[in-house]
């Protein structure tokens, strides 16, 4: 069903529509793949750029380059995260407000911009650096404004009961591009000399994401997001085109009952106290859990990832340059996890799956970390652990950010995923300082087994969070999972319910006081009843 023009509609009136039962019931096409491509490369480019800038810190330290400290070429990876953390509460909360196209077409030209800046670092000196932080953190914000706006476009444009995969999907997609930038930063310190070779992996980002921002030009906006905004014949639009786009690779729409209509009344824009309300009156036990699976997932990845090639150096003795390669083998793993348990969290659900992949990974975790201890793991036996635990981590992970968003209303999405995002960031950025500190200089095994059971304590916090919180938005619509604080009803039949209720109940009320002396010949009966 069409919904009603917006210019024959009264102001005040609700509008109602299907376009939600549309989208959650509609086939998959050549389109949602199309998605897919145009939106996940933002994790791509992240992986890649985290890779890189981890990969070059040694070399701008180097006086033929830029002639940082140690300290200094290390906060170039923290002013990238500060940026990430302040970018996703900016734009998280221009994408609720402006619309999901908008914003991911702004916030990865940000990035694009950013990065390519940062390639244009040519002297030393305190103004010089001072330039490099701030392209840094340029990109940085970019990078954090996708996680809202992406998320929430994926989750409120997919069909229901693909949600849950494609979304583990994007996230999970940050690990290809971590090895894209190992292998691409492997070959450019191979054929380049340092002052190129820095400057030509920070311009790989721009360069390979240039041409995304034409195809994600005719991504239309959320049809959810605007319906939701009063904007009912852009919205039928954007439905449309979606519809077409399936029909031309040849998919059948299914037919979509009247009774699956939902009546929404305009609503002003919400803003972070609109979410805090709504995390804390509406929601609190939710917030609960979006909270513990981002600061538990982010903790355990920022320790294990930034200093995996300290513990392989240190312990087990791998060479500097061959360090990388063990790397590919954990991105690998991390890659393969979304990917092939993703499908799982539409099937089984998101309870059984999120559970078990956290109480999985951090059980893991202690044996492995018990193994260290006893000193039997080899450079490659230490590896493959890795790989495993984070093959089931890499599905948990992921699994975060989807609950982050499915879980609360749209209004207040980009706002909740930003939210917990800067949240799991900021738990997570001790854990890099806190493991470096364990690891020391590779001689005490102890201290780092004891961060090890501390980390698989936090995931298996984050596991039994789930068992007692989780919600079960499995192949559910997102108004089921968490009604739109503008819906008036979700439903024609649940209208009609509630408009039997107030009949019933209006017979059943006992008969009005008489009205006063000077007024005693009025039928007190003859008042209009109410609607």
């Amino acid at each position: 069903m069409a919904a009603a023009n917006s210019s024959s509609r009264p102001a005040d009136a609700p509008i109602r529509s299907l376009i939600p039962a549309r989208i959650d019931r509609m086939p998959w096409s050549g389109f949602h793949t199309k998605m897919i491509a145009a939106l996940g490369c933002a994790w791509i480019l992240d992986g890649l750029e985290i890779t890189v800038a981890s990969s070059v810190t040694s070399i701008l330290t180097k006086e033929d380059t830029l002639g940082l400290s140690s300290s200094e070429a290390g906060l170039i990876a923290t002013v990238y995260l500060v940026g990430q953390v302040l970018g996703a509460l900016f734009f998280g909360r221009m994408a609720d407000r402006f619309g999901r196209r908008k914003l991911f077409l702004l916030t990865f030209g940000v990035y694009l911009f950013g990065s390519g800046l940062t390639a244009l670092t040519y002297g030393q000196g305190p103004g010089w650096d001072a330039y490099l932080y701030l392209t840094r953190f340029v990109a940085g914000t970019g990078i954090g404004g996708e996680y809202a706006a992406i998320n929430s476009a994926i989750q409120e444009m997919m069909p229901a009961r693909f949600r849950g995969r494609v979304d583990l999907l994007v996230n999970g997609t940050y690990w290809a591009g971590a090895i894209v930038g190992t292998v691409a930063e492997l070959l450019i310190l191979g054929h380049f000399e340092d002052g190129t070779a820095w400057r030509v992996g920070f311009l790989l980002g721009p360069v390979l994401g240039f041409s995304v921002l034409f195809v994600r030009r005719h991504l239309p906006e959320s049809p959810r997001w605007l319906i939701m905004n009063g904007r009912e014949r852009e919205a039928e639009e954007a439905i449309g085109r979606i519809e077409e786009a399936v029909r031309r690779h040849g998919k059948k729409l299914p037919e979509v009952d009247e009774k699956a209509a939902i009546e929404i009344s305009e609503s002003a824009h919400s803003t972070y106290l609109t979410l805090l309300r709504v995390l804390f009156k509406q929601y609190p036990q939710r917030a609960v859990l979006a909270s513990t699976l981002m600061i538990t997932q982010s903790f355990l990845y920022n320790a294990i990832f930034f200093t995996y090639t300290l513990v392989l150096t240190k312990f087990y003795g791998v060479p500097d340059d061959q360090a990388p390669m063990y790397l590919l083998a954990f991105a690998a793993g991390n890659l393969l996890g979304p990917i092939v348990l993703g499908p799982l969290f539409d099937i089984l659900g998101r309870r059984w799956m999120i559970a078990g992949t956290y109480l999985f990974s951090g059980c893991a975790l202690v044996v492995t970390a018990t193994l260290f201890e006893a000193d039997v793991l080899t450079a490659f036996t230490q590896t493959t652990a890795w790989c495993v635990i984070f093959f089931f981590a890499s599905a948990g992970a992921s699994s975060g950010y989807l609950t982050a968003g499915e879980i609360f209303p749209l209004e207040v999405r980009g706002k909740a995923i930003a939210l917990f995002f800067a949240i799991g960031q900021a738990a997570g950025a001790s854990g890099p300082y806190f493991y470096a500190w364990l690891i020391g200089d590779g001689s005490d095994r102890g201290r780092l087994f004891i961060g090890f059971l501390i980390g698989a304590a936090i995931m298996i916090l984050g596991g039994l969070a789930e068992v007692f919180l989780g919600v079960d938005a499995e192949r559910k619509p997102l108004e089921a999972v968490a009604k739109p604080l503008s819906v008036v009803r979700t439903s024609v039949s649940a209208a009609k319910r509630g408009t039997a209720r107030r009949l019933k109940k209006t017979d059943e009320e006992p008969p009005p006081p008489p009205p006063a002396p000077e007024a005693s010949d009025e039928d007190p009966s003859s008042g209009a009843s109410p609607v």
